[in-house]
């Protein structure tokens, strides 16, 4: 799946995001009550207000420029550990596609960012984080999977936390404790993904 920069593809993806935070925020504070510090929604309706308050000077921006400062201002907006790994995440997504070009598979650059997501989380696949939706997001990105199938996919990634044992954040703390319950940082990303896969699907046939 190359990458197209398109004149509003910004503007959208940003407010699709925003409403969708919005919408969910409470579900996402009571997701993290359960195993965390309870505001992870509100947390996240901040970062995307913040992002949205750009939303003019980001869309003017080369698609790469713009991708990075979303991130940016995601870490300096979103409080706990969801600050730092989506905004690593889209930080490295615009650095790797400012490094190539409009026809770079996007497959490699979010499996280029995960890692780096990873990295910083000092986390892996099974730990109970968001890297347990990213993953299976990019495999099924890597395979051509329909945008649809790539929302189900990510919906049903965060569903299945809720049997892990959290090895990382405050949930770990927890122990087995923490078995039983969605991880608010996957099922946020979940979220966010099926968002942009039916905002693609909209206005981006494939």
């Amino acid at each position: 799946m190359a990458v197209q920069a398109e004149p509003m593809l910004v503007a959208g993806l940003i407010e699709v995001c925003r409403a969708t935070i919005a919408e969910n925020t409470d579900h996402l504070c009571a997701l993290d009550r359960a195993i965390g510090d309870g505001d992870h929604g509100t947390n996240m309706r901040r970062g995307c207000e913040a992002v949205s308050a750009e939303g003019e000077s980001l869309s003017s921006l080369p698609f790469p420029d713009a991708v990075e400062k979303i991130g940016l201002t995601l870490v300096m907006n979103v409080g706990g550990a969801a600050g730092p790994l989506y905004g690593t995440l889209l930080m490295e997504i615009g650095r790797e596609l400012r490094k190539s070009d409009e026809k770079a598979d996007f497959s490699q650059v979010l499996k280029q960012a995960i890692d780096a997501v990873a990295r910083r989380g000092r986390a892996h696949a099974g730990d109970k984080t968001l890297l347990d939706v990213l993953y299976p997001v990019h495999a099924a990105l890597a395979k051509r999977s329909p945008l649809g199938d790539i929302a189900r996919k990510a919906e049903r990634s965060a569903d299945r936390t809720a049997a892990m044992k959290a090895m990382r954040g405050r949930a770990a703390y927890l122990g087995d404790r923490s078995i039983g319950h969605v991880d608010p940082g996957a099922s946020s990303c979940a979220l966010l993904t099926t968002a942009i896969c039916r905002y693609l699907g909209e206005h981006r046939p494939q």
